[in-house]
């Protein structure tokens, strides 16, 4: 029987439907399950990637609708997380803020985790049928309603419902941290002449009147930020689809504006003439009024 607050298994689950995408594309996305072993309360949310930054995130929020942080979390060698001795970049600073211990099992060893993983089937033969998604946040909305449900039946192993037992797990999980987590994309860079910047194969628009200037990069699961010395040049919906191209068009205008301003010639100033008197050159070469001076 596992311990009130000690254990949360953590999972990915793949549907098997493809989910379609902002370009018209459709793509099997992983959904990260989580399940606290002692309620078998169980939280999930479809994210775009296996990619740590996604998996950090993904866990974060799941963790912040818990509003607690349970002792140990196990994984199953993903890749994304660690395997072996090995942990992922930025997992280790992660967990320590956390002040939880992870988990990583050895290979071939599902039973250590069997709770979230038979929760998986039980998404395929309970969730899916029937249902139909527009993208990955219908995808979300329904399965945290489905789960709202899910979580208030009674579990036959148990004889009563996660929903009876969460508070108790809650009571003896660690409180959330006291200061903000900064998960995600985070880099500084120079804009270049497209004003263009990427993030995980996507092109992202930026306020082209930063070209040439450090601009810092930030990126979560629903949002791609860009600023210029604090300054919100660019704000865009994070596109899950691969190889977009997302385009502001206030940044289309002011780079046509940009664009007609640098090709117009620039008017003469009054005094502004560059014209010079012909005798400046003649002094120059030394010749007066048209002699050649012998030296």
């Amino acid at each position: 029987m596992w311990e009130p607050g000690d254990v949360a298994q953590c999972d990915l689950w793949f549907p098997p439907r493809k989910i379609p995408l902002e370009d018209g594309t459709s793509k099997l996305l992983p959904v990260l399950v989580i399940t606290a072993a002692h309620s078998r309360f169980v939280m999930g949310r479809m994210i775009p990637t296996r990619k740590t930054e996604n998996l950090l995130l993904g866990t974060w929020e799941l963790l912040k609708q818990l509003s607690r942080v349970p002792r140990r979390l196990i994984w199953d060698n993903e890749p994304g997380i660690g395997r072996g001795q090995r942990r992922a970049e930025g997992v280790a600073a992660f967990m320590g803020t956390l002040a939880t211990r992870l988990v990583l099992l050895p290979p071939n060893d599902p039973q250590s985790k069997g709770i979230v993983e038979r929760r998986n089937g039980w998404f395929e033969t309970s969730f899916m049928p029937g249902r139909s998604f527009t993208c990955p946040a219908d995808f979300n909305d329904q399965f945290t309603e489905w789960l709202g449900r899910a979580n208030a039946r009674v579990v036959r192993t148990l004889g009563v419902c996660p929903l009876q037992r969460l508070e108790v797990d809650r009571a003896a999980m660690l409180p959330l941290p006291p200061i903000p987590l900064h998960l995600g994309w985070r880099n500084r860079i120079r804009l270049g002449r497209d004003y263009y910047v990427r993030l995980d194969t996507n092109d992202y628009s930026v306020d082209p009147t930063v070209i040439g200037r450090l601009v810092d990069v930030t990126a979560d699961l629903e949002s791609v930020r860009v600023r210029a010395d604090g300054r919100l040049v660019a704000d865009h919906q994070r596109v899950w689809a691969r190889g977009a191209t997302v385009t502001d068009p206030a940044h289309v205008d002011t780079a046509a504006a940009l664009r007609r301003q640098f090709q117009q010639p620039r008017a003469l100033v009054a005094g502004d003439d560059l014209a010079r008197d012909l005798a400046y050159y003649d002094r120059a070469f030394g010749l007066i009024d048209g002699t050649e001076v012998n030296s």
